[in-house]
C-alpha cells in the first residue's frame, strides 16, 4: 500500500517501473517457469517470505510456476543430530539406506510443507509433492569414480540411493497448474527397480523444464552467478561460451553441474536457464521483469 505522503518522484519511479514491466508480462502470460529453490536463503525466514511473495505474483500474472527445492544444509544438520557421518564425492552426498530416508523425511516431509506454507501466507495455493507422486520422475541408480591416488588409476563409487532422472511424467504437474495450483517438488524420485532415490535438486529442476517445455530455468543459489577471473558478473552466455570457460579455469568448483544443468536445458528446448542469487530481494523479478537483469542467463545462441 503506497502512503498518502510517499513523495510524486518516488511515485513516478513506482510507475515507471510497472510501465517497464508491462511488455514482459505480456510476453510471459501462460508461460510455465520451474525455479529451484536453494541455497541458505531458504533458512531465512524473511527470504522465504520474499520467494513465496514473488513466485505467488508471477501465477497472479498469469507464469505457470513450478518449484524444485533442494535442503542439502537441513539434511546435514538433521544426520549430525542423528549422529550420522556424511560423505561426498563431487559435491554428491553418499546415501546409504539410513541417509536415504532421513533425506526422504527433511526434503518431503519438513521443508517441501514449510515452502507449501510459505507460499499459502503469501495468498497462493500450493501443493507439496516429490518425483515419486503419479511417477513424475522416474530415477536411475547415479554412478561416479574418482581418482585413487595410490594405485594412479580411477575407481569406482558407490554413491549408494542418489539418483539421476531418467523419465519425467508432466500429468501431475498438468494437473496441479490446470486446477490453478503452484506445485512444489521435493527431488526424490523412485527407480524402476523400486528403490528411491535421492536427485540433485538442480537436476531435477533441470529434467522437469525441460519436460515442461519451460520458458525460463531459475537456479536461486548462494552467488551472484557465473563470475569472469576479474569477479565481475557475466551477465550473457551461449552454450560456446560455457565451454571455453571451463576450458581456461573460469568456471570451476560447484558452478560447473549448476551451468551444465542450464547448458543441457536450452539445448533441450528451454528458452533460457538463469543462476540467480537467492538472498538478494526480488532477484527474479528483477531479472524477468526489468531490462538490467540480476544473474547469469545462459541461451541456446
Amino acid at each position: 500500500m503506497i502512503d498518502a505522503n510517499t513523495p510524486q518522484s518516488e511515485l513516478l519511479a513506482k510507475a515507471e517501473t510497472l510501465t517497464e514491466a508491462l511488455p514482459y508480462l505480456q510476453l510471459y502470460r501462460g508461460q510455465t517457469f520451474v525455479i529451484k529453490y536453494g541455497g541458505h536463503a531458504m533458512g531465512d525466514p524473511d527470504k522465504a517470505r520474499q520467494f513465496a511473495a514473488d513466485v505467488t505474483l508471477l501465477q497472479a500474472v498469469g507464469i505457470l510456476p513450478v518449484v524444485v527445492h533442494g535442503g542439502g544444509p537441513q539434511i546435514g544438520a538433521m544426520l549430525k543430530r542423528l549422529g550420522v557421518e556424511s560423505r561426498f564425492v563431487d559435491g554428491l552426498r553418499v546415501t546409504d539406506a539410513e541417509t536415504a530416508d532421513i533425506a526422504e523425511m527433511v526434503l518431503a516431509g519438513s521443508i517441501n510443507k514449510e515452502i507449501v506454507g510459505w507460499i499459502g501466507t503469501a495468498g497462493g495455493r500450493a501443493v507439496g509433492i516429490s518425483g515419486k507422486d503419479g511417477w513424475l520422475v522416474t530415477a536411475t541408480k547415479l554412478t561416479r569414480t574418482e581418482a585413487d591416488r595410490n594405485i594412479g588409476i580411477e575407481r569406482h563409487v558407490d554413491l549408494g540411493y542418489v539418483g539421476e532422472p531418467t523419465h519425467v511424467d508432466r500429468t501431475v504437474i498438468d494437473t496441479l497448474t490446470a486446477a490453478g495450483m503452484i506445485p512444489v517438488v521435493a527431488p526424490i524420485a523412485i527407480g524402476q527397480d523400486g528403490w528411491t532415490y535421492n536427485i540433485n535438486a538442480d537436476t531435477m529442476a533441470g529434467a522437469l523444464a525441460s519436460a515442461l517445455g519451460a520458458s525460463r530455468l531459475f537456479l536461486l543459489t548462494d552467488v551472484p552467478g557465473v563470475l569472469d577471473k576479474s569477479k565481475n558478473l557475466l551477465t550473457d552466455l551461449v552454450p560456446q561460451d560455457v565451454e571455453f570457460l571451463r576450458a581456461n579455469g573460469t568456471i570451476t568448483g560447484g558452478m560447473i553441474p549448476k551451468v551444465q544443468t542450464c547448458v543441457d536445458a536450452v539445448q533441450a528446448g528451454v528458452d533460457a536457464a538463469v543462476i540467480l542469487d537467492g538472498r538478494i530481494p526480488h532477484a527474479m523479478l528483477l531479472e524477468l521483469f526489468t531490462q538490467r537483469g540480476a544473474g547469469t542467463l545462459v541461451r541456446a545462441g
